[in-house]
């Protein structure tokens, strides 16, 4: 049997570890959790007992299940090498888990659909207010990214050297959310010559949002 990746097609999270698995050539089934429908699926009974935290995405293999994203994927790293995601010296390493930290741990929760829907249905922000919100967060982590992989001779085509790895398995979700939001991505000039590059590329084309079984939106950057 193939392992199941409970996903949502546009979450950050699921959108990463399906490119993860697209880059390793892992058969996998996709099982859609839809996060708004019906008061969001991932709150029913039946996933709940799957994975507490209500969130995706969920790696299910037999019996074994991992959740978090950045744990599926070093997983993934672990038990099939190649093609690496990961440089080969710990420094490198430490400084690409570093980077996609920033994005995943920083950028991410704070602007994601819970705390967005918090924001309007608890604290009663209207959307003009959520939209503030969301964005200064964006902007403020994008913008450091953006210094970081400008001035670092690590960078190539890709946030490391010329193959997609860790960062960029990051960093093309969150400029997906960017670029549905309308952000002006000027500012941007490295981010989106790397997202330009990822997006030539199978593995993050078929991991995209419109590609997806549950799919309800087109791909923002076109």
């Amino acid at each position: 049997m193939k392992p199941k990746i409970y996903s949502y097609w546009r979450s950050s999270a699921a959108f990463r570890v399906r490119i993860a698995l697209n880059l390793k050539g892992i058969g996998h089934e996709i099982i859609p959790i839809h996060l708004v429908n019906n008061g969001g699926e991932q709150l029913t009974e039946g996933y709940s007992k799957k994975n507490p935290n209500h969130l995706v995405p969920l790696w299910e293999d037999g019996q074994n299940s991992i959740h978090q994203s950045l744990a599926i994927i070093e997983y993934l790293e672990e038990i099939q090498a190649e093609p690496p995601l990961l440089p080969k010296t710990p420094i490198d390493r430490a400084w690409v888990r570093s980077i996609a930290m920033d994005i995943a741990v920083d950028i991410h929760p704070i602007s994601n659909l819970r705390v967005l829907r918090y924001l309007i249905k608890t604290v009663g922000a209207n959307n003009e207010t959520k939209e503030i919100w969301y964005q200064h967060w964006i902007k403020l982590g994008l913008t450091s990214l953006e210094k970081q992989l400008s001035t670092d001779p690590r960078v190539g085509r890709f946030a490391f050297g010329d193959q997609p790895g860790l960062i960029d398995i990051c960093l093309v979700p969150q400029l997906f959310n960017a670029l549905s939001s309308k952000m002006d991505m000027s500012p941007y000039p490295r981010l989106m010559s790397i997202f330009d590059e990822c997006m030539k590329l199978p593995a993050f084309i078929d991991a995209s949002w419109e590609k997806q079984v549950d799919a309800e939106g087109p791909n923002p950057s076109k």
